[in-house]
């Protein structure tokens, strides 16, 4: 399981109500409200500028966080929501929902490669080419897997690996349905263009007339 989920700092916001998240963004708070889980709502404030950091790193609303606010027991969450400013686009306010451990969350999984050595593909020259790093997977809140490993040692230039043929992780499942591609050997730039040229003498070969097709058109 992952043991790499990123904390998520935020203290408890007095008051509510529109009063309350004005004040809290004159003190440059971004205020926010944590819900679900069998436990009532809980009004937080997290520092702007921690809030911003995290939302230009990307894929804020699939990330699992592990909540931390003072004097209550860490939590993990996940976004559900972030409102932002229509004219300046900044954050304003945010929902965290709680997850048990049975919930199924998506979240986006490192792709680990691994048997790069033993490829006869990248033996010969070809390179890896890695097309999805990471894998948007439906896992269980409490079965996280750190990374997915895929082996890569029996692939020859010119094969592609798709997500059909890579074992996930028990309880997990891609969000998208179809078998796209994961990573693939290509060719090193000097044997495509050997292959290239070969082409293009075979083509040339065949567009030049003989002396007997020649002669046939002379009659003619």
């Amino acid at each position: 399981m992952a043991g790499s989920i990123p904390d998520l700092q935020a203290t408890v916001r007095t008051g509510t109500g529109k009063g309350a998240a004005r004040q809290a963004r004159r003190d440059n708070q971004v205020p926010g409200i944590v819900y679900g889980g069998g436990t009532g709502p809980l009004p937080i404030n997290i520092p702007f500028n921690v809030l911003l950091k995290r939302l230009k790193q990307g894929r804020f609303l699939s990330t699992l966080f592990n909540l931390q606010v003072e004097g209550h027991d860490d939590v993990r969450v996940i976004c559900r929501g972030v409102q932002r400013d229509v004219v300046k686009d900044l954050p304003t306010h945010l929902d965290l929902m709680r997850l048990h451990r049975t919930t199924k969350v998506k979240l986006f999984i490192p792709v680990e490669f691994t048997g790069e050595d033993a490829s006869p593909g990248i033996k010969r020259g070809g390179v890896l080419t890695v097309v999805r790093p990471e894998i948007e997977l439906v896992v269980t809140a409490g079965e996280i897997p750190e990374q997915i490993d895929v082996d890569v040692s029996e692939l020859d230039i010119n094969d592609v690996l798709t997500i059909s043929s890579i074992t996930l992780p028990e309880g997990t499942k891609p969000t998208i349905d179809r078998d796209f591609v994961v990573a693939n050997v290509s060719a090193p730039s000097g044997l495509k263009s050997e292959d290239e040229d070969e082409d293009g003498e075979a083509i040339a070969a065949d567009e030049v007339p003989t002396a007997h097709d020649e002669a046939a058109t002379e009659e003619e």
